[in-house]
């Protein structure tokens, strides 16, 4: 993972989920990457916007099926119909 990506999981790993969400947005709007996509999904998932969290997941997987994207929407989907049972 490149430097800057480094630095945006320690945004969201600090809970500064609007920073992070803004500066993968700048860089998806330039360079639309898997990782972009899944740490952007990690972010909404923080912020409780489940649907949010699932699109950029599915996008991640659209760009690499072998994206962590992949188990992070499966954790997504189950969390969802647990609440939703």
């Amino acid at each position: 993972m490149d430097n800057n990506f480094e630095k945006i999981k320690c945004l969201i790993d600090e809970n500064r989920l609007d920073e992070a969400i803004t500066e993968l947005t700048v860089v998806i709007s330039k360079t639309p990457t898997d990782v972009a996509f899944y740490l952007r999904g990690n972010a909404f998932r923080k912020l409780g916007d489940w649907k949010r969290a699932i699109g950029d997941y599915c996008s991640a997987m659209e760009l690499n099926p072998d994206s962590p994207a992949a188990e992070a929407y499966k954790a997504a989907i189950a969390v969802l119909d647990y609440r939703n049972t």
